[in-house]
């Protein structure tokens, strides 16, 4: 059947779905909504495997909060305000790279980026591996591979190191992505769906590594650099992507990181896979019907890195939550409303967990209910904010829940821009 218009030189079909509303005890009803798929299934990506590994150095905040007032040796004065950051951050648990004592051996930007190259190697690595196993995708079947990372700096790139560890093919195609900041997740599983739908018969890899604890200021801290190291963690998370055309994953259950179980050996990174196989069907592989990217205006200054003779210092402001509660209502509304769609046709949202009141602005902004951003707030609890990995953590455990709600999903990426970055997800066999 053909499809049913076009708009310009962009083809789309319309589907139509039935989805249960709770509107109080006892009161279903059921809605009609309609996603507008550009250029049909052909123009859409699926998603066959999420996986986060987490370094093995795992710390209660209570205890990072008193090694952070240790290693920037503050003056009494100031240990009570960092205690107070620490507690009002929303995390419970983060992950390092290093044991905290050895922080204090870290010596200027060139030896502490070495431990960044090793670490972020070797986690990359076993982010990867991990996904391709997950979707049953040999190495050498990757067409393209996309990696992200903003808290170190590696030529040869982060992907060259990888190619031969992972087994890829000496031709297949990299692209690294550097300044992008916490957006990078969502923006380059964005890019690979633009590219796979020119491509659909390949499969990408999206690796997002973070090594945020080696960016903590030991001299002379400010304001922005305590709450960052209040937030931040440090992980990795790896995307299997495969184009329309690829033949079906192979045999291993959709994967995507549960809650952890705790950190694994001392030379061991952890993993936080989905659920085992289920006895039942497989389940579906979400497919990316379209994405979004914004710029908000005037906001450069708001949130990202500056360089110093230590390393990078964050640039925060007071001023993210209120450009996010001016600006992404508007924005993804006009996205939703490109696909027919409107906020509560949404059946999840996917939200980069930048720190409680990151989550309230979103939350906010979209006139959403609390326990639509309960997955980015226990994502915050659990590893802290793993900027570009983080919303893939996200997505991984919005993808293993096994009652998900009904509807499409809507993956909410932000960084430094300030950025916004949109996808519009669909759980369909």
């Amino acid at each position: 059947m053909s499809p049913s218009w076009c708009s310009g030189v962009s083809l789309y079909r319309e589907r139509f779905h039935s989805r249960i509303i709770r509107a109080g005890p006892g009161t279903d009803y059921v809605t009609r909504y309609h996603i507008r798929h550009p250029t049909g299934s052909k123009g859409m990506s699926r998603i066959a495997a999420v996986c986060s590994t987490l370094p093995p150095h795992r710390h209660q905040q209570a205890d990072l909060a008193e090694a952070c007032a240790d290693l920037c040796a503050l003056p009494p004065s100031r240990r009570g305000l960092l205690e107070r950051l620490y507690q009002n951050a929303g995390v419970r648990t983060r992950h390092t790279v290093l044991p905290l004592a050895d922080y204090k051996r870290l010596e200027g930007l060139g030896p502490t980026n070495d431990v960044y190259i090793e670490h972020a190697t070797e986690l990359g690595a076993d982010a990867v591996g991990r996904a391709l196993r997950q979707a049953g995708v040999r190495p050498r079947d990757v067409d393209l591979f996309v990696t992200t990372s903003v808290t170190g700096l590696a030529v040869p790139s982060l992907d060259a190191r990888l190619v031969p560890l992972l087994g890829l093919r000496p031709d297949v195609k990299r692209i690294p992505m550097f300044g992008l900041g916490c957006v990078a997740g969502a923006a380059g599983l964005a890019r690979i769906h633009d590219y796979l739908r020119a491509w659909p018969g390949h499969t990408a890899v999206l690796l997002a590594v973070e090594l945020c604890s080696l960016s903590v200021p030991l001299e002379d801290p400010a304001l922005p650099d305590l709450v960052g190291a209040a937030l931040f963690g440090d992980g990795a998370a790896a995307v299997v992507v495969r184009g329309a055309q690829c033949p079906p994953d192979g045999p291993a259950a959709m994967p995507g990181p549960a809650a952890m179980s705790g950190p694994g050996p001392a030379a061991t990174p952890t993993a936080t896979p989905g659920p085992a196989a289920m006895s039942g069907p497989e389940p579906a592989r979400p497919r990316i019907i379209a994405t979004r990217s914004e710029l908000c205006p005037d906001t450069h200054d708001v949130l990202g890195w500056r360089l110093g003779s230590q390393g990078f210092r964050i640039v925060l402001t007071a001023d993210l939550a209120k450009v996010l509660e001016r600006e992404l209502g508007a924005v993804v509304e006009r996205f939703l409303t490109d696909h027919g769609l409107q906020i509560p046709d949404i059946g999840a949202w996917v939200v980069h967990p930048g720190g409680p009141k990151v989550i309230d602005a979103v939350r906010d902004a979209l006139g959403l209910a609390e326990e639509r951003v309960a997955t980015a707030r226990a994502s915050l609890a659990e590893v802290g904010n793993l900027s570009s990995a983080s919303v893939l953590h996200v997505l991984g455990k919005e993808l293993a829940e096994p009652d998900p709600a009904p509807g499409p999903l809507v993956m909410v990426g932000l960084g430094p821009g300030v950025s916004i970055e949109l996808l519009l997800l669909e759980r369909r066999g």
